[in-house]
């Protein structure tokens, strides 16, 4: 068993495999009481020895709903001291090793560090000291409201990036090297984080995996409370909402919710412009130069929206008439499906629709960000995730590719989308590119400049394509 000092107490972990891990140490109070609907605050010391065995409590949140809950695990420690952190570190641990912070995706109202996937111990055998963590999420993290502070899941993600500052050091970290990496929602979330002044000296170096930095005007964002509000019958205030039972909330965030989809819209959760912690939109503000002195490596999947399109069966429920409502909805040239078909030939109007919306969330906007950092100090690198699982016509889907940065193919949660027969060649591939950019900012190809270099990672392995697709971006320019 490990003993490390904090700056609220020592903690005592497990030696797991030759990794000492440390999980579920508080890096705020619990957001209970007073604390609900308020910033992060600090931890209460504790005497003696905190056991730091098992996984601490995860936020408040609802299961993802069928068919989703049968791909994407996510488990439900109960408790209310949420917000709280893990760490897989070298046994014994040695000294100045580069960190990475994990930010977990769920579309801001699901998941937690919990997930079997998101085991540590490939980064920590490989050098790298791994911490992931919980923060606030649904209503309670992302709600908009008059009388309490907006974005409160971010801030406890900016707190326990202070605690890395002030703490990793005892676990052999150097705080002068940190990585965070994110996917999806938690991709949108370290855009924020970047964009902010708060952020300053916190981080390093960023990964945004799936997801491109993106805020929404306060009155939208919050229409989802005021939905909520309806529901329950209460005000649209902090006030109202933390009298209402956390069974209630979360059947009410159920409702409100149930028809929003990171692709195709919908009521859900947003990263707001508060003049405060999210001073201006994260894209135009990284876009003129803010975070210009970070590394930042991005991309994504080539399918994303196979997550949503097939398993629900909207790939095939679209036709002709519904594409080309929805491309006139995204102010899309009218050439547009025959562009995107040139490359997907057969490709049904619902598989067209699919590769339109991944390019307009995800491709397009992380392509704009990457040419406006060119004459910035931070180097800008761009990779794709082709490999196509073949569970359920699933393809390189959404989330697919997590299990290969961890290297955690072998977990059961890895094998529901990616199948008993993922290459591990491939995971070892993109786990090392991962760790070298945390250690010292080059994960193996070029920067990004005029060729448009593109690392991808498929089925023939791991190799630069420069500008991919490129009609079908142009499209878009």
């Amino acid at each position: 068993m490990r003993l490390v000092a904090t700056t609220a107490g020592t903690v005592r972990g497990a030696d797991e495999d030759g990794v000492a891990v440390f999980r579920g140490i508080p890096y705020a109070a619990a957001p209970v009481g007073p604390l609900r609907f308020a910033p992060p605050a600090p931890v209460p010391p504790w005497d003696g020895v905190r056991e730091a065995v098992a996984f601490g409590p995860t936020a408040p949140k609802n299961p993802y709903a069928p068919p989703l809950d049968a791909l994407l695990p996510d488990p439900d420690v109960p408790g209310d001291a949420c917000l709280n952190l893990n760490v897989w570190t070298g046994a014994p641990p040695g000294a100045g090793r580069p960190v990475m912070v994990w930010l977990h995706g769920g579309a801001l109202r699901n998941g937690s560090s919990a997930v079997p996937l998101y085991d540590g111990r490939a980064f920590a055998r490989d050098g790298v000291v791994l911490v992931s963590l919980n923060y606030r999420l649904g209503i309670e993290g992302f709600g908009v409201f008059p009388d309490a502070p907006a974005n409160l899941g971010l801030r406890d993600q900016l707190a326990a990036l202070g605690w890395v500052r002030d703490n990793i050091r005892g676990f052999g970290g150097d705080p002068g090297n940190v990585t965070v990496f994110g996917e999806s929602a938690g991709a949108v979330c370290l855009g924020a984080l970047l964009a902010s002044p708060r952020s300053r000296g916190l981080l390093r170096r960023a990964v945004l995996q799936s997801g491109a930095p993106a805020a929404a005007a306060p009155g939208k964002a919050a229409r989802t409370t005021a939905a909520m509000a309806r529901h329950l019958g209460v005000e649209p205030t902090a006030e109202a909402f933390a009298r209402v039972d956390r069974a209630r909330l979360l059947a009410a965030q159920r409702a409100a919710t149930a028809k929003g989809t990171p692709l195709t819209g919908g009521r859900g959760f947003h990263i707001v412009v508060d003049g405060d912690l999210v001073p201006e939109d994260p894209a135009a503000a990284l876009a003129g130069g803010a975070a210009g002195d970070v590394d930042v490596l991005m991309g994504g999947n080539t399918e994303e929206y196979r997550l949503w399109f097939v398993p629900t069966g909207l790939a095939d429920r679209v036709g002709r008439t519904a594409l080309r409502l929805a491309l006139l909805r995204h102010g899309a040239p009218w050439r547009t499906p025959r562009v995107y078909r040139a490359g997907r030939p057969g490709a049904s109007p619902g598989e067209i629709l699919g590769a339109v919306a991944t390019d307009v969330v995800l491709r397009v906007p992380q392509g704009r960000l990457a040419d406006a950092r060119t004459q910035g100090r931070g180097r800008t690198f761009l990779y794709e995730f082709g490999w196509r699982s073949p569970v359920q016509g699933l393809g390189a889907c959404h989330a697919l590719e997590i299990g290969f940065v961890f290297d955690t193919l072998g977990t059961e949660d890895s094998r529901l989308l990616a199948g008993d027969a993922a290459p591990r060649s491939l995971a070892r591939a993109m786990h090392r590119a991962w760790i070298d950019f945390a250690t010292h900012g080059d994960p193996g190809w070029p920067r990004w400049d005029a060729g448009r270099p593109v690392m991808t990672f498929g089925a023939e392995g791991a190799h630069v394509v420069h500008a991919p697709r490129e009609a079908e971006r142009r499209l878009w320019s």
